[in-house]
């Protein structure tokens, strides 16, 4: 399930790349398939350490160009432990929400990032997090959890206060808005319920199937009820 469109970071063989708050490494798989030299990078030693034997069982299947290289590493994403400029595309998904410092992250991002580099952030879009933030707080109120709703203009404002340029911005996941309304409706950790249980067996189903209907009708959606905004951006040479 991937949120960022890597065509239009221009993400091929021989990119030095990094994504900040990896996670379990979906992007970071994505970008090691395309031929990149990939860091994924977390501040979460266990999830850093699956990602790695992804890696590793990646390159085993074939499923990588042998010029292709990735590692996984752990550290603060407010001291990133790299030289000025050294990567071509930088991403950040879904991750400046959670830090209460994200004006020195997005510093920190925008310092790795080569001139003319290009990268994109995500983060939850205002309008459906309002939404979930309204129904429960257990949704967002934890430790690691959001810490503030960013709106679209207020985060391309603190991107262009760090030297870049925000040159497009996307919406996605629809489908799954509607999901955490229903999760934070009938409580977070209520996984049995069967609406939940429900929806979610329809999620499953689209990613590992991507039918044809819920692909277009997600595209469609999107712009409505997309629960990502993606902002894509350039730093001027």
């Amino acid at each position: 399930m991937l949120t960022v469109d890597f065509d239009r970071l221009g993400v091929s063989a021989g990119s030095k790349v990094i994504d900040i708050g990896a996670g379990q490494g979906r992007h970071s798989f994505e970008m090691f398939r395309r031929g990149a030299d990939v860091i994924a990078f977390d501040q979460s030693e266990s999830d850093m350490a699956e990602v790695a034997e992804m890696f590793d069982a990646m390159i085993a299947e074939g499923e990588v160009p042998a010029s292709a290289k990735a590692r996984a590493e752990v550290g603060d994403a407010l001291r990133l432990p790299y030289g000025d400029g050294e990567f071509d595309v930088v991403l950040m998904s879904e991750i400046l929400e959670h830090i209460p410092d994200d004006t020195d992250a997005i510093a920190e991002m925008a310092r790795i990032l080569a001139p003319g580099g290009l990268a994109a952030v995500t983060v939850p879009r205002y309008w459906p997090e309002k939404v979930c933030w309204t129904f429960s707080d257990e949704y967002h109120a934890n430790e690691g959890g959001h810490v503030r709703i960013y709106k679209a203009s207020e985060l391309a404002d603190k991107l262009r206060g760090a030297g870049l340029e925000v040159t497009g911005t996307g919406h996605a996941h629809a489908l799954h808005s509607p999901y955490w309304w229903l999760k934070c409706a009938v409580g977070v950790e209520k996984n049995d319920n069967p609406l939940v249980k429900a929806y979610h067996k329809l999620l499953v189903w689209d990613m590992m199937s991507a039918p044809k209907l819920t692909r277009v009708g997600e595209q469609v959606l999107n712009p409505v009820i997309g629960k990502s905004v993606i902002l894509y951006l350039h730093k001027p040479a």
